[in-house]
């Protein structure tokens, strides 16, 4: 396992994924069905990039960083590379991103603030990920 792990790179989305299902479980996960996209502006290297999470009954079924064309999700949360890096440090929490407007959301509020504490669950786990930004 390297020292650090690149973020979002692919063997960070690896690293992610391993534990998320590992520490975080179907209860943990309030049981919930949903698909995510955290959208990344301005990237160090210019480029802009998604993050996409997809949960089956509380299981974290997929976890992948994509450009270009992205799936569907029934959330997409659209913000600068420097404000997802601060959240997934735990410097910052993802409610609060929203509603001091460094975030955007696109799909319904009111699941997605009923679902703050998975999404501040999950964030907690990838800010222990050694990572490099």
């Amino acid at each position: 396992m390297p020292d650090k792990f690149k973020y979002l790179s692919s063997e960070w989305t690896q690293e992610a994924y391993r534990r998320l299902t590992e520490e975080l479980t179907p209860d943990k996960m309030k049981h919930v069905t949903s698909s995510m996209i955290t959208f990344y502006r301005d990237c160090p290297d210019g480029k802009d990039r998604a993050l996409y999470y997809k949960f089956v009954d509380g299981v974290i079924d997929q976890v992948a960083v994509m450009e270009g064309e992205l799936p569907p999700a029934e959330f997409r949360i659209t913000g600068d590379y420097e404000t997802f890096a601060k959240i997934s440090r735990a410097e910052m929490g993802s409610r609060s991103a929203l509603m001091s407007g460094k975030l955007r959301l696109d799909g319904n509020m009111v699941k997605a603030l009923s679902l703050s504490a998975v999404v501040d669950r999950m964030n907690k786990v990838l800010a222990a990920i050694p990572t490099e930004y």
